[in-house]
């Protein structure tokens, strides 16, 4: 029997029944079947293959025909500061309403991330974090400063830095419960190197970014366990011929992945081939870097304790016009990756999902459509825009086949 395709943003409960997606370009890790078939039950895949029904199941299961579209893994954020009008810097019914902003556009695991604040409201704001991820909600906690540069502060107070004193990075790290999963540190300062070998020691993601470090300050955070450059390119110093700077040590690292924010303000198209072409595609990770106004709109917004203004979806701080975030949402920077800069959609796809899961240790669960793992897939037409996002067999995005 066949399921109606529903309405765009209605979420419906996982039926009974096993689903059948079948006739869709579903993007697999060994590549793309042309007319494929993915099984969902319950939460979880349970078979990919060919076009088709299995052979006397026809009564047993929901069969949706996607034909004509696109099926790819849901989307994996490291990076996200919020959407929808709310922020992860604030109330718990902010920051599930800032997840089902992203949860809309693809984004089935997400990781949020802090800004620079008082420590004691970064602790607090730990705990409330900390207890969402638990629930489910969220992935874990990216602390993005205050441990950074005051020369490449970007859109973090300068009256909040501090230097990366191991005592505080344990500080934040204890307060996550278990739940932090990276840092963004500039580690030329003072504490950096010796922050870094803490966090790796306890199993938590070292991030170089926003930092003032040289090409040799740089190699030194990588072999101390950094493994992630925090939206290369941005709030570091540029690559040079003589001072090549830390872009050409994170590029060169096969420990290394990189995130880039591939919204068309952040990265010239060329750059973000330099990077693809460098790095290769296993060590990229799209992010968004997004913040409250994602999915909402211009106007004036908060990021912290500084004042935002978007204007035509770019975000910048009313004072010193710093660009402050973005307003990207995963699925646009899917579609511009595969549309203006002609990526592959194997390759983007690895950007976007596969990638940030295996950096996260999900990879087991999530990141890929495959028998066993979670029942997160994205239903995309043949622009690439959103027609149906599914997460642990649930549609939060009911297929819109029109």
């Amino acid at each position: 029997m066949a399921t109606p395709p529903g309405t765009r943003g209605t979420a419906q409960s996982a039926t009974s029944h096993p689903q059948v997606l079948t006739g869709a370009k579903v993007v697999l890790p060994t590549g793309t079947v042309p007319d494929g078939r993915i099984t969902v039950t319950g939460t979880k895949i349970t078979a990919e293959g060919p076009h088709g029904t299995p052979r006397g199941a026809a009564d047993l299961v929901d069969v949706i025909d996607v034909s004509g579209h696109w099926l790819v893994p849901g989307f994996v954020d490291l990076h996200n500061h919020g959407g929808g009008g709310a922020s992860f810097s604030g109330s718990a019914q902010d920051v599930l309403k800032a997840v089902r902003t992203h949860r809309a556009h693809g984004t089935t695991t997400l990781v949020a991330s802090t800004v620079t604040d008082d420590m004691d409201v970064l602790v607090r704001q730990a705990g409330l974090l900390s207890e969402l991820a638990e629930q489910g909600d969220l992935a874990g906690i990216h602390f993005e400063g205050p441990f950074i540069s005051p020369c490449r502060k970007g859109a973090h107070s300068e009256a909040l830095l501090r230097d990366p004193d191991p005592a505080e990075v344990r500080k934040l790290i204890d307060a996550a419960r278990g739940q932090a999963r990276m840092v963004t540190l500039a580690t030329e300062l003072p504490g950096g190197l010796d922050s870094v070998r803490l966090l790796a020691e306890h199993g938590v993601i070292a991030a170089v970014g926003h930092t003032d470090a040289t090409y040799e300050q740089t190699v030194l955070a990588i072999e101390a366990g950094a493994t992630v450059a925090t939206h290369l390119f941005n709030a570091m110093p540029p690559l040079g011929h003589r001072a090549p700077g830390p872009i050409a040590a994170l590029l060169e690292d096969e420990r290394v992945t990189v995130e880039l924010i591939n919204d068309g303000t952040h990265l010239h198209p060329a750059a973000l081939e330099l990077a693809f072409r460098h790095a290769g595609p296993g060590r990229v990770a799209f992010i968004t870097d997004a913040m409250d106004a994602a999915g909402i709109g211009d106007g004036r917004y908060l990021l912290g304790p500084l004042e935002v203004e978007v204007s035509e979806g770019v975000a910048r701080l009313v004072e010193g016009g710093s660009i402050a975030g973005s307003t990207l949402t995963q699925d646009r920077a899917f579609q511009r990756a595969v549309t203006v800069d002609r990526l592959p959609v194997e390759d983007v796809v690895a950007a976007l999902s596969a990638n940030p899961a295996r950096l996260l240790g999900l990879a087991d669960r999530v990141g890929s459509l495959e028998p066993g793992k979670d029942a997160d897939l994205v239903l995309l037409d043949d622009a690439f825009e959103v027609r149906g996002v599914m997460r642990k067999g649930t549609w939060v995005v009911a297929p819109d086949l029109a």
